[in-house]
C-alpha cells in the first residue's frame, strides 16, 4: 500500500483525525517561516497521542544537525525530513533519526536529463526515502502547486527500485490517483490539499484523501 504522511500538524485533534482515516505519518513543520511552525512543546504533546504506528516527522529547512537531532530527542519523532538545501551537501546532515531528503522536482529532473548520474544517494546519511516537492527557495512547501508529473515520470522511475520516492506539491483527494498512476511513487505527503486554512486541517478531506489513496491502490494492486 502506498505509505501516506499528512504534515503541517499543529494540534491534537488534527493529528488523531489523521491517524484514524488511515494516515501511516504525520509532520511537524520547525520552519519559523511557515505558517504551521510548531514549538518542540507542541509537537510533543501531539506525539504523545498518537497510536504507535503512527510514524511522527519533523520537517526542517537548514537547521543544524545536532539541533535536528535535540528536536527529534525532545518531541519524540521517529524520522526527519530536510526540506531546505540539506540535499546539495547531503553528507553534512548526519541526525540521529532516519531522514527523508526533499528534492525541487524540476530542478531535479533537469539535472537528471544533463547527468543521470548527479544524484548520489550513497552521500545521503540515514536515508529514508527521496521527496520530491513543489516548493522554491522563496516557499519551502505548502504551496498547494503540482509540479510536472508526465516530465518527472523517467526520474522518478529511474529513482524507484532502489529508493522509496514520495510525492508531495498541491496533492488532494481529487488528483492523487493521478499522481500515482503516472509516477507509481512509495508514498504520497499532503499538506494544503486537506486543509480547511493553513495550520488547521478539514477531517473530511483528510478522510477523502486517504480513501482516495486506498481506491487507487486497490484498482492498481
Amino acid at each position: 500500500m502506498t505509505w501516506v504522511k499528512v504534515c503541517g500538524m499543529t494540534n491534537v485533534e488534527d493529528a488523531l483525525a489523521a491517524a484514524e482515516a488511515g494516515a501511516d505519518a504525520v509532520g511537524f513543520v520547525f520552519y519559523e517561516k511557515s505558517p504551521r511552525c510548531v514549538t518542540v512543546e507542541t509537537a510533543r504533546q501531539i506525539a504523545s497521542r498518537l497510536p504507535e504506528r503512527v510514524d511522527r516527522i519533523g520537517v526542517f529547512v537548514n537547521h543544524k544537525p545536532q539541533t535536528v537531532s535535540d528536536i527529534a530527542d525532545q518531541a519524540g519523532l521517529t524520522a526527519v525530513q530536510f526540506h531546505g538545501d540539506e540535499y546539495q551537501s547531503p553528507q553534512e546532515y548526519s541526525v540521529n533519526r532516519s531522514a527523508f531528503f526533499c528534492l525541487p522536482a524540476m530542478e531535479a529532473v533537469s539535472r537528471f536529463r544533463a547527468d543521470g548520474a548527479w544524484l548520489k544517494t550513497d552521500d545521503f546519511p540515514n536515508l529514508a526515502g527521496i521527496m520530491l516537492d513543489s516548493g522554491s527557495a522563496e516557499n519551502r512547501g505548502g504551496t498547494g502547486k503540482i509540479f510536472a508529473w508526465e516530465e518527472a515520470r523517467s526520474f522518478v522511475s529511474a529513482l524507484g527500485p532502489a529508493h522509496r520516492v514520495v510525492v508531495a506539491g498541491g496533492l488532494n483527494s481529487s488528483n492523487v490517483a493521478l499522481a500515482l498512476e503516472v509516477l507509481k511513487p512509495w508514498g504520497v505527503d499532503v499538506v494544503s490539499g486537506v486543509e480547511a486554512r493553513p495550520g488547521k486541517k478539514d477531517p473530511e478531506k483528510v478522510r477523502a484523501f486517504v480513501r482516495a489513496v486506498r481506491e487507487a491502490d486497490r484498482k492498481g494492486s
